[in-house]
């Protein structure tokens, strides 16, 4: 069959996503994904006897992924894990403190900043994130919080679960609501990494009937207008009226003829992508087991540690797998110098990792974000529906409406869908 009644070019989290919600909806669909797996940076890669994600992931709850996830019955398994986490400052980790006992016997900050960092935990579960969206995280954090160390900390949790190195740029509001869900415990590790998610989303969508193809490299968007098809590399044509794009801003930009003319060029153009280098490593075990901790951060430098196997199951023989980041920002990054350091990193709270190494895997410059919310975008929005071309849609972690991340990803998949769903029924009727 070479016809549809919509096409999604992705098959990523967002691009599944999108197309369940469309055939259930009673549309006739199809995913293309150009390369073999499916996942995008979802995919979790066996090594050894170990299961690794590509770089850091948690799905943050009491957000719009878990919504969407309830919606489409998928319940996964994994944890939240007790808050046990360590800072880094001046080569040195201290614990860092979850409670009040444990913030009034930290060495990490002395006394002024235990009464700082206190008054800002007990004020921020009643801060309200959508009255901060049109000022900088760096605003909010130095008009709440006088104490430097303090102020570091924050930056360093920040970065860490929204992935932005960038103060100055990043929006205060979804920031804050990071923030809030991290403190809060709302941090989800998935047993067996992330490609247990896409592995639910590809069995629901091929339940209801959705087309799945891979290795499909679509290499045009047609229209006159109005979208009429898509052309493979192999010259095969798939005759479709809407179109999904469920990738990064410049992905759609470069399969529709002349693109330059529409909201795509604006889109493309505004987008700050983000990038991380990632050093992941499988080890035979912890050479310091003790004390516990999930979480590493660095506060003087731009770099978190994660270990997932301390609270859900990433092996088959006991192995742990260890996740290193580097927060590149909008920055290129220095491969070899970004893994040194990553690796000199490990070696300050894993004394002897090298010598328990399986295998590894670094991935230099990640995009971990197409777009974030920034200040100066603070109103616009992206997509879904490409307002020049009738039945092209976009949907994306950069098509966020405040959201970050996986909650981006899984809403603006939803939006897309719903925008396809109500134009479909609307012409047909």
């Amino acid at each position: 069959m070479n016809r549809y009644d919509a096409a999604v070019i992705g098959g990523g989290i967002t691009g599944l996503t999108a197309s369940i919600y469309l055939r259930k909806a009673g549309l006739s669909v199809i995913v293309l994904e150009k390369s073999e797996l499916l996942g995008g940076r979802a995919k979790t890669v066996k090594k050894d006897h170990a299961l690794m994600n590509l770089g850091v992931h948690a799905l943050y709850l009491d957000g719009e992924a878990e919504e969407v996830l309830k919606e489409l019955n998928i319940n996964l398994t994994g944890a939240c894990p007790p808050a046990s986490a360590i800072a880094v400052w001046n080569k040195k980790s201290y614990p860092f403190p979850a409670g009040p006992l444990a913030l009034m016997s930290s060495k990490l900050f002395d006394f002024a900043g235990k009464l700082d960092l206190a008054k800002m935990m007990i004020k921020l579960p009643k801060t309200d994130p959508r009255q901060m969206d049109n000022m900088s995280m760096r605003e909010w954090v130095e008009k709440e919080i006088r104490d430097p160390m303090v102020r570091h900390a924050i930056y360093a949790v920040s970065r860490s679960n929204t992935f932005v190195p960038h103060p100055d740029l990043l929006s205060a509001g979804p920031a804050i609501r990071q923030l809030q869900r991290t403190l809060s415990g709302k941090a989800f590790y998935v047993e067996r990494g992330w490609g247990a998610l896409v592995e639910h989303l590809e069995e629901i969508a091929l339940q209801t009937g959705v087309a799945i193809a891979t290795r499909k490299h679509v290499v045009e968007i047609a229209h006159n207008g109005k979208v009429c098809g898509v052309r493979l590399k192999n010259d095969e044509t798939i005759q479709v009226s809407n179109v999904i794009v469920a990738g990064g801003p410049g992905d759609g930009y470069g399969l529709v003829p002349n693109a330059e003319h529409t909201s795509m060029a604006k889109w493309k153009n505004q987008a700050r992508p983000i990038k991380a280098a990632c050093l992941d490593v499988v080890l035979r075990k912890l050479p310091k087991p003790k004390p516990s901790f999930i979480a590493g951060f660095w506060l003087d430098q731009p770099i978190f540690y994660n270990n997932p196997s301390s609270v859900v199951n990433m092996s088959s023989d006991g192995s742990v797998v260890i996740h290193m980041i580097k927060h590149l920002g909008v920055h290129p990054g220095e491969p070899r110098e970004d893994e040194r350091q990553l690796e000199q990193a490990l070696d300050m709270v894993q004394p002897g990792w090298r010598q328990e190494e399986l295998a590894r895997q670094f991935l230099p410059a990640m995009t971990v974000t197409h777009h974030f919310p920034t200040v100066d975008s603070a109103d616009c929005c992206c997509g879904p529906d490409v307002p020049e071309i009738r039945g092209l849609y976009v949907a994306g972690d950069w098509t966020g409406r405040g959201e970050m991340l996986a909650d981006a990803a899984l809403a603006s998949a939803k939006r897309a869908a719903g925008a396809v769903i109500r134009e479909h029924y609307r012409t047909s009727s």
